[in-house]
């Protein structure tokens, strides 16, 4: 397996997000989107995409998880922790030794297992509100 850090195309990011039946956007929109991100992310098995995550943020204090998909075949086989690794590699290797950062996401109900797995906290928690989001049309 392999990750290609900043190499996602906006047809490639259409056939992952797609692949685990989300309402696609239109591609000027991905273009868009993939141009003000941070850093992409995309797992290959051999020369074949199975997963991608996009992260995007301020680069100094908070850090976001969007687009997080993996082909339903290559679920539960280890592809979204090396996604995740990879991800939270590249934040430590680009901020300063010293800060703490946060990195956030709004999870699915199916996946709050994986991320708990992973260090990350349900809101509410004790000390915080809950996650929220609105969309704008």
């Amino acid at each position: 397996m392999e990750i290609r850090i900043n190499k996602l195309t906006p047809e490639l990011f259409l056939e992952l997000y797609t692949s685990v039946g989300w309402e696609p956007p239109c591609i000027e929109q991905v273009q868009t989107a993939l141009s003000h991100t941070i850093a992409t992310f995309t797992a290959y098995a051999d020369e074949t995409p199975v997963g991608m995550v996009r992260m995007i943020g301020d680069g100094g204090m908070s850090f976001y998880i969007k687009d997080f998909a993996v082909i339903p075949s290559y679920q539960s086989k280890g592809v979204g922790t090396l996604l995740l690794n990879a991800l939270e590699d590249y934040i430590k290797e680009n901020i300063a030794r010293d800060w703490a950062v946060s990195l956030e996401l709004i999870s699915s109900k199916e996946a709050v297992l994986f991320y708990q797995k992973h260090g990350f906290e349900e809101r509410p928690c004790e000390w915080d509100g809950p996650g929220m989001f609105k969309m704008i049309r």
